[in-house]
């Protein structure tokens, strides 16, 4: 489904990704581990369309969609939940919702997702006419990923999902990913520095280092893998 080779990317004078090639096969959960400023947030926003890459090309669904406008990445069917969340802090729970659905033509017709959403985070229903800016980090969480369904991904980018988020709503945030992957069939990508977790619910995992794919193998063999268990697993 997803494809990078060869990317390259940028902060200026400061290169961020050196030549990362990666495969995303249709209906998986692929994670990318690493520690920070490895080039995990990087690479979800080279194929965000949010960061130009220098050299390399990203494809979705065999086309080349290197460096394409953001907003047209997303109406391919790419949902990125950015690392923070970057909900709309002053729109209620639902305008948050709407928003994520803003691309769609069949925009009147959005019963199906929200049932779908509501019913996936019970909690977002409870809190539907609240301004989002009040509410917890984990709530805050389940509306980013809301939100980024209303678009009808085919293909969901998660960064660092259990970033800021009390340990009990952690497991919680992470069945409900392995839900979305399983019961609507949406290929994932997973940012994500806890690597206990993210190696547990991904099928194929990624190790990048300084920008670099070190390596790279089914999620199972990177659990036992010796250099990845003392690196990133606490020995």
């Amino acid at each position: 489904m997803l494809e990078l080779n060869d990317l390259a990317v940028s902060y200026g004078s400061i290169n961020a990704l050196h030549d990362v090639s990666l495969k995303v096969e249709n209906g998986s959960i692929v994670t990318l581990i690493g520690a920070n400023g490895a080039g995990k947030s990087t690479t979800l926003r080279a194929i965000s369309g949010l960061l130009k890459a220098q050299n390399g090309t990203i494809r979705y669904e065999g086309e080349d969609i290197t460096n394409e406008a953001p907003h047209r990445v997303v109406a391919r069917g790419i949902s990125h939940v950015p690392e923070g969340r970057m909900i709309f802090a002053n729109l209620t729970v639902q305008e948050n919702l709407l928003m994520g659905g803003y691309l769609r033509r069949d925009r009147g017709n959005f019963s199906d997702q929200f049932d779908f959403i509501f019913g996936t985070f019970p909690r977002l229903k409870e809190r539907a006419k609240q301004v989002a800016g009040t509410l917890s980090g984990g709530e805050q969480q389940m509306l980013a990923i809301g939100r980024a369904l209303m678009s009808k991904p085919r293909c969901l980018m998660l960064d660092e999902p259990s970033l800021g988020i009390a340990p009990l709503l952690v497991k919680t945030i992470f069945q409900k990913i392995v839900e979305i992957n399983k019961s609507l069939g949406i290929t994932i990508l997973l940012v994500e520095q806890n690597a206990n977790l993210a190696l547990e619910v991904s099928n194929y995992g990624y190790v990048l280092e300084t920008g670099r794919i070190i390596l790279h193998d089914q999620s199972s063999a990177l659990r036992v893998n010796e250099r990845v268990k003392s690196a990133y697993l606490g020995g």
